[in-house]
């Protein structure tokens, strides 16, 4: 068996709710054991064999649950502990921001050209760094006073979803220690 996370994009929000236990529900229909679930923002822990196309297997089966679609961005146990250590930014520089570091998931590795011009775009106010198939942002302040332009992101690195760099620190700590 290998562990795995899967992030889920748009869980609990825009009209839709789903409790952590339905989502768990969901994932053992699935076939999957030692379901765990992270905060209500879409972090679900489980055990696996590992299985090809699983992340169309896990999107498939949720639209079919829930009856709507929702990206899934799946990682391996290993890939998860890698972006928890992973420190693009220099100490100095997070301990003077006001925002919190914030990691985005993406489905795949960027292409070189997408990646640089999604590196044009950072400032001294955000911060860009690429991991493997993860964008890291540090704010200067509040992610909504950011003025960055997320659609331009989103049309070069196609679909993503973010969660804060203490969310994935505190999920590797409490299941991929």
């Amino acid at each position: 068996m290998s562990e795995y996370a899967a992030f889920l994009r748009g869980m609990n929000v825009g009209g839709h709710r789903i409790s952590n236990g339905e989502l768990g529900r969901c994932f053992e229909e699935l076939g999957f054991r030692d379901i765990g679930t992270f905060r209500a923002s879409g972090n679900v822990i489980f055990a696996a064999e590992p299985l090809t196309k699983m992340t169309a297997r896990i999107e498939a089966g949720l639209q079919a649950s829930l009856g709507y679609a929702v990206p899934v961005f799946l990682r391996t146990a290993s890939e998860v502990r890698a972006i928890a250590a992973h420190q693009p930014f220099r100490t100095p520089t997070i301990e003077a921001s006001k925002g919190k570091a914030q990691v985005a998931m993406l489905s795949a590795k960027p292409a070189a050209k997408a990646r640089k011009e999604v590196l044009a775009l950072a400032s001294d106010e955000d911060r860009l760094a690429f991991g493997d198939r993860e964008l890291h942002w540090l704010p200067s302040g509040g992610i909504l006073d950011s003025a960055l332009d997320f659609k331009l992101i989103g049309q070069l690195l196609g679909p993503m979803t973010t969660r804060t760099k203490g969310t994935i620190e505190q999920v590797t700590a409490k299941y991929f220690a």
